[in-house]
């Protein structure tokens, strides 16, 4: 039986493609290796190439652009109305994070600052030496370590629906917020009415689908399962562990939808107040958790502002 969810990406990935992105495979070492799209600028196939793999990316013309996706989806589903919108002015990067759209890692850490340490090798593989990181739940605590770890490669970020880090503190009464037991109940649900909470937590009006359509994205979801769990584990940092504020030189940029559910506003206020001068904020109405895909024009037009801003020296 046709997979409805599946079914639909080869016409995104052939929207994706005119837009101005291509996949291309990352092996950063034997065993690791992330699925990226990237500029079909930077990769120019010769005659004697068939594949991408073949060819070495040049060091990209435009200002790179760096997007981190969240748990729920892979990089080019989660950023789909943006690359359109940004990829004539900016060079577009969006990967796969480990176990996620085919990525993948024998090694045995779970933790944010290694798929930060995996983004950061493929980036310099892919020619890329200074970039701007938007990051997007998940993909934000991910974006948060690569600015705290390698500084002197990121030029500014945005962050939307995430953390510093999930202390187990943040965790649990986040959690007891909203119902769920541990983040596994709530980003890995195993039933159609799991996966249907989680939707309507993290949107501001959620719409009617059909059972068969949440049926099949728990079997997409269901890939990799045993170390997504990992991941979420890896996650939590212990509350007797201080989690220290960076004191981050780049401007930072929280991007918000105002009914989020998951990082509610509050959280988005405190946030700034602890990163100090260098960020901002701005939040988006009617929009959720999923701010870049319920309102995507919206969205891409605080973005471009911001990132006009960045490189005008504003």
């Amino acid at each position: 039986m046709v997979n409805l969810v599946e079914s639909p990406k080869p016409m995104l990935y052939g929207l994706m493609r005119l837009a101005g992105v291509i996949p291309y495979t990352v092996e950063i070492e034997p065993g690791t290796k992330i699925n990226f799209w990237i500029p079909k600028e930077t990769l120019k196939k010769t005659k004697k190439s068939n594949k991408n793999s073949d060819v070495k990316p040049k060091k990209p013309s435009k200002p790179a652009i760096l997007f981190i996706h969240g748990f729920a989806a892979e990089g080019i589903v989660t950023w789909q109305f943006q690359v359109g919108s940004l990829a004539k002015k900016y060079s577009i990067y969006i990967p796969d994070l480990l176990f996620f759209g085919g990525s993948y890692s024998d090694k045995p850490d779970r933790s944010p600052a290694f798929q930060a340490h995996c983004l950061v090798k493929s980036l310099r593989i892919l020619g890329v030496d200074e970039f701007v990181l938007v990051g997007f739940s998940y993909g934000g605590m991910v974006a948060f370590k690569i600015v705290e770890e390698y500084p002197e490669m990121v030029r500014a970020m945005v962050v939307s629906g995430s953390v510093l880090a999930m202390t187990d503190t943040i965790s649990e009464s986040n959690l007891n917020r909203i119902g769920f037991k541990s983040s596994a109940d709530l980003l890995l649900p195993t039933s159609v009415k799991g996966l249907k909470t989680l939707f309507a937590l993290s949107v501001h009006r959620p719409m009617w689908f059909p059972n068969r359509l949440f049926k099949d994205y728990l079997e997409v979801m269901d890939t990799n399962r045993k170390e997504k769990a990992e991941l979420l584990e890896g996650l939590v940092t212990s509350r007797n562990e201080d989690v220290t504020i960076p004191r981050l030189q780049q401007k930072i940029h929280l991007l918000w939808g105002e009914s989020d559910k998951l990082f509610n506003l509050e959280m988005a206020k405190n946030m700034k107040e602890q990163l100090g001068e260098n960020a901002t904020m701005d939040s988006i109405k009617k929009a959720g958790h999923l701010a870049h895909l319920e309102r995507p024009c919206v969205y891409n037009k605080r973005l471009k502002k911001f990132l006009t801003a960045v490189y005008s020296g504003n």
